[in-house]
């Protein structure tokens, strides 16, 4: 199916504003909805989008994930249904990812998964959207252990544990590592998402990491050294070396290729191989089973909604 109307969330840099060009220059593509919570940097991503594509189909819509008040806003403001919903926002949760937001959930949750969870759902029903959702994932949710990073360890998955992860009190005994945390959290949407495709078989719901990619703000809320050692040093140089890490326009064909390829199946979570960041992509249950467990899909999903008034 023709996707002709795009919504992207954290258009303005990265991964999301490289998605708006690549989709500009398909030519069926009739309007893209950049959807940023900061109106000035959507307006300078929308004027370089348009001298890029030499195309004037980009509309801004000032959305703050943060604030599920202008979720359902935005969502109002849509006058014609879109075709798909890219779900590309998220990140570390700045410099202060455990606090909480006023629906008691921590900010890391909220950027990347419950203002998301909140405009796809809202979306559905007022049946604006037509064709397909792809939530942004990352490797991080099924562990980097070539990175040392741990896949996510819960002791029940019950509906309580994944709602302690939501609110912060699963880290209250534990160090707090952002990394894991970031994985924990795009665990639950991928779960969210898997769980919300069996409620709605009629449209396709596609998780997607685009693998570790260059030219993103990944490490902006990390202290200077470790952005310069990052974004100068491992990124472009070290990385790609050891097959973790590939371009820009690689990881974003990832998430361009999810909306139109029909022969990747609803509710599933796609990404690398188990050893590498890059190259081909896989259903990630064959690393980490739990992803394709229905029930632990459905905890996570009841759990998102016990922080949605």
């Amino acid at each position: 199916m023709e996707s002709r109307r795009i919504m992207i969330t954290g258009a303005n840099a990265g991964i999301g504003k490289n998605v708006a060009k690549q989709l500009a220059l398909i030519n069926t593509t009739e309007k893209i909805y950049l959807a940023c919570r900061d109106g000035s940097k959507a307006a300078k991503a929308k004027n370089e989008l348009e001298q890029q594509t030499g195309r004037s189909i980009f509309e801004i819509i000032v959305m703050d994930l943060n604030d599920l008040t202008s979720v359902r806003a935005a969502v109002s403001s849509l006058t014609i249904p879109i075709d798909a919903l890219l779900m590309n926002a998220g990140g570390s949760g700045g410099k202060t990812p455990l606090t909480l937001t006023k629906d008691g959930v921590t900010t890391i949750f909220a950027t990347n998964v419950l203002g998301h969870v909140v405009l796809l759902e809202e979306l559905l029903k007022a049946k604006k959207l037509n064709n397909i959702a792809l939530f942004v994932g990352s490797e991080a949710a099924r562990g980097i252990p070539k990175m040392g990073l741990k896949r996510p360890a819960l002791k029940t998955s019950s509906v309580d544990e994944f709602a302690s992860i939501i609110n912060g009190k699963y880290f209250n005994d534990k160090k707090f590592n952002s990394l894991m945390a970031y994985g924990q959290v795009k665990y639950i949407g991928a779960m969210w998402m898997a769980s919300l495709s069996r409620k709605n078989p009629s449209l396709r719901f596609i998780t997607m990491s685009p693998g570790s990619t260059q030219g993103t703000e990944t490490a902006s809320d990390f202290p200077k050294v470790f952005q310069f050692i990052y974004n100068k040093v491992m990124m472009p140089i070290i990385l790609p070396l050891m097959g973790m890490a590939h371009s820009l326009d690689k990881g974003t064909k990832r998430i361009v290729d999810g909306i139109f390829d029909n022969t990747l199946k609803s509710g599933v979570f796609y990404a690398s191989k188990e050893k590498v960041l890059t190259g081909p992509i896989i259903d990630q249950s064959e690393i980490f089973p739990d992803l394709n467990n229905e029930t632990l899909q459905d905890n996570a999903y009841e759990a998102v909604h016990r922080f949605i008034g």
